[in-house]
């Protein structure tokens, strides 16, 4: 670990456009955990922990920091990593950051999201109160009601209250002493990115209504409301956040996977991705971006035409493997047994018999499989 960087997990291809993950106060980066290996595949997704949270040193801050000092360290670990522009999200204090950098720092930041946070947090005194107690204390007592904070009742994830009780209480502090300085409300106007505000609907920390302060002072912002999710919404409503990030980050390879799921199914995907190794990172990126973000979604040719084409490919090269899989994602595509035995005929012709003869009994068997389980 580089003691002078924030500590961090890089995932996704290296090519891929940096999508910056911010944590809130007391967590760490496993705050993103059922978020960030979805985004990782359209983006190479970085996510930092702050000052003494998870594996950052706590000298990196001390007593009196500001969210501009937080700002410069995201800045610095960018700046590491070789990435000069990048897109960014953050929960609570990783939100206030994202404001500040896109604010202050509008030629290294590309689009923002920033979650369940404010342009100010209600306030200094209750802050440097926190800060004193917690300096006095320390986190034991904050981290016993954190599910309180964080979550509706009944919901909690562990890691997380185990990486706010072992946070070194001394930067925690200095990290209450930048929300205490936060006040962004008066130069909200210079935020100038593609910006989107996610409120959690039971968020007691930064209810709606602040989030919906930021949209309506940022030009162009949007605002997205999640029923049911308190103020840790990446960790309680993974899939809600996910689905406004990739609306909002939208690039090839999450519109590619949005229609690769579509077409070859949620398992089939889940397995693929589940195989996935940094060695072949890259090639799952290429295939999203560029077959699936790019020529599936060419509305020159619908998917009932697309699928009875790469059907014939597939038997022209004898892909019988794949074939399968496209027999299956054919019927997903509205072709009848029917016709996707006439597409066969026709590879007799153009293909081969003997081609033709190896793709009938490998349909078959799929329709058969399909019928099974009908």
């Amino acid at each position: 670990m580089n003691d002078h960087l924030l500590n961090h997990r890089a995932e996704g291809p290296a090519s891929a456009p940096a999508l910056l993950l911010g944590p809130s106060l007391g967590t760490s980066h496993a705050l993103w955990d059922a978020v960030a290996p979805e985004l990782s595949i359209g983006h190479r997704v970085v996510r930092w922990d702050l000052p003494g949270h998870g594996g950052s040193a706590a000298d990196l801050i001390g007593p009196g920091a500001t969210v501009a000092d937080l700002a410069g360290l995201v800045l610095r670990l960018a700046d590491s990593l070789g990435v000069d522009r990048f897109a960014y999200a953050g929960v609570s204090l990783g939100g206030a950051v994202g404001l500040h950098l896109a604010a202050y720092h509008p030629d290294r930041v590309s689009s923002l999201a920033v979650i369940c946070s404010s342009a100010h947090f209600n306030g200094e005194r209750p802050w440097r109160e926190r800060a004193a107690l917690v300096r006095a204390e320390g986190l034991a007592e904050l981290a016993r009601t954190a599910d309180a904070r964080w979550f509706t009742p009944g919901f909690t994830v562990e890691r997380l209250v185990r990486d706010h009780r072992e946070a070194d209480p001394g930067a925690y502090a200095a990290c209450c002493d930048a929300l205490a300085a936060f006040d962004l409300r008066e130069e909200l106007a210079r935020v100038a990115v593609p910006t989107l505000l996610i409120a959690g609907r039971e968020d007691p920390a930064t209810p709606p209504a602040h989030l919906r302060e930021i949209a309506d002072a940022v030009p162009g912002a949007a605002l997205v409301e999640i029923p049911g999710a308190s103020h840790l919404a990446p960790a309680q409503c993974p899939q809600a956040v996910l689905t406004a990030l990739r609306a909002h980050f939208d690039g090839g390879a999450a519109l590619g996977m949005r229609v690769r799921r579509e077409v070859l199914g949620d398992a089939h995907v889940d397995r693929a991705q589940a195989r996935q190794t940094p060695f072949t990172a890259r090639f799952q990126d290429f295939i999203s971006r560029y077959a699936w973000g790019e020529i599936w979604t060419d509305t020159t040719l619908g998917r009932r035409e697309r699928s009875m084409i790469t059907l014939t490919a597939l038997v022209a090269h004898g892909h019988y493997d794949e074939l399968a899989m496209h027999v299956r994602a054919a019927r997903r595509n509205g072709l009848t047994p029917e016709e996707i035995g006439a597409v066969l005929l026709q590879t007799a012709v153009y293909c081969g018999v003997p081609a033709a003869n190896s793709a009938f009994a490998t349909a078959q068997r799929v329709l058969a499989e399909e019928e099974d389980q009908a």
